[in-house]
């Protein structure tokens, strides 16, 4: 039997992992463990053990945790600019309801996915350690940018703030907001998704950028 098969592992066909389920199976148990711990409270030997496999095997794909935790939040970029695409894609939105639709995309992702939210944004990865990290997080903050921009034209060239400027600050309430009234403790007495609807109305506004 080699390394990364055991009579316990979960994904485990006939002739043991197939090509890249160890991987996966990797990215599974190290989202299950940061959900339960945190990003910083595991290790890659509790990870292989959730995963059903031996100590050694995770390295054939990861030189060490913070290598896996990139890989969990390279993935959760990536669906996360996925869901923002989705979010602003119906031609029937106007660009304002297209942007709030991204809002609550933001929102339901932090909700849906707390594992990936909190290795995105917890602050324990260097992003410039890995450029697929960082073009995936890139990705994720174009696709608002793009929405923030699409609201922003209808403003008077003089007076338009740079897009990505305002995506900047729209991203910064959308996060405080997840990481309050979704994650946190906090629970007021409106819906998330209604204190970011109105927290970036009063913002736009302030710029000019909606009519009164």
């Amino acid at each position: 039997m080699s390394d990364d098969r055991n009579d316990n592992a979960p994904h485990r066909g006939r002739r043991g992992y197939h090509h890249g389920d160890l991987k996966r199976a990797l990215v599974g148990s190290a989202r299950a463990l940061i959900a339960e711990k945190g990003p910083m409270g595991f290790t890659m030997a509790e990870a292989a053990r959730a995963a059903g496999v031996s100590p050694s095997a995770p390295y054939r794909h990861f030189a060490d945790r913070d290598a896996l935790l990139r890989e969990v939040a390279i993935q959760g970029f990536e669906d996360f600019a996925d869901r923002l695409e989705r979010a602003r894609s119906d031609p029937r939105l106007t660009p304002l309801q297209a942007l709030d639709a991204q809002g609550r995309a933001y929102l339901a992702f932090a909700r849906e996915e707390p594992a990936a939210f909190q290795t995105m944004f917890g602050g324990a990865l260097d992003f410039s350690a890995d450029p697929a990290l960082a073009a995936a997080a890139e990705r994720s903050f174009a696709a608002l940018g793009r929405g923030v921009a699409a609201v922003l034209a209808g403003m008077p060239a003089e007076r338009r703030p740079p897009a990505m400027m305002v995506a900047t600050h729209i991203a910064t309430i959308s996060h405080g907001v997840a990481a309050l009234n979704v994650l946190g403790a906090r629970r007021a007495p409106m819906s998330a998704e209604e204190i970011l609807e109105s927290a970036v109305g009063v913002y736009l506004r302030g710029l000019g950028a909606l009519s009164e």
